[in-house]
């Protein structure tokens, strides 16, 4: 019966992050750089994040698609089928790499190095995928594009990525604590 229990929790705190995931970019998104105001700063990679490291990247990756999908349908509609598919390999890329690193070891410090090379990992993956998909989306030419990765998409993506790293990284735990009633001094 505990195994159902526990299950029961995991589908359930995954649906809630993926349910908060859309609310927070459907409220919370704007511009980063004013060379590119196409590019959105938003924080719903935040919940994504947390849910793989509460349950692991494999977890984190189905919630990806989850959101990819639910926010491509609804408050991101106007990027269609290929903002779907940037937020998918963006994201996954980060999850895949971030809930890697911090199954295996789960500290502190390996918390806050999962999180830096999952950033690493989504801005080096997405400047394959701009390369393929901005021209197609934008009309633009891959030259163009080419040119727009060190002033543009580099940063942006760290900063992006950065930033709900941060903030992944001061609430996960106080998270975690509430999700599965754990005391402050847990081991990570």
């Amino acid at each position: 019966m505990k195994n159902v229990s526990s299950n029961v929790r995991r589908l359930t705190t995954l649906a809630l992050l993926a349910a908060v995931a859309v609310v927070l970019v459907a409220i919370l998104h704007f511009p980063l750089l004013p060379a590119a105001p196409f590019l959105e700063y938003d924080p719903a990679d935040i919940p994504i994040f947390i849910g793989t490291f509460l349950f692991g990247p494999a977890a984190g990756f189905a919630l990806t698609v989850v959101v990819c999908v639910l926010q491509g349908l609804t408050v991101s509609i106007s990027s269609g089928i290929i903002g779907i598919v940037m937020h998918l390999f963006a994201t996954g890329s980060y999850v895949l790499v971030a809930g890697n690193v911090y199954r295996k070891f789960r500290t502190r410090r390996a918390a806050a190095a999962a999180l830096a090379l999952g950033t690493l990992a989504m801005t080096a993956a997405m400047c394959v995928w701009n390369l393929v998909f901005t021209p197609i989306f934008m009309g633009q030419s891959v030259q163009d594009v080419l040119a727009m990765l060190l002033p543009v998409f580099i940063p942006f993506n760290l900063i992006k990525a950065g930033a709900n790293s941060v903030v992944t990284f001061l609430v996960y735990k106080p998270i975690r604590r509430a999700i599965f009633g754990e005391k402050a001094a847990s081991a990570a």
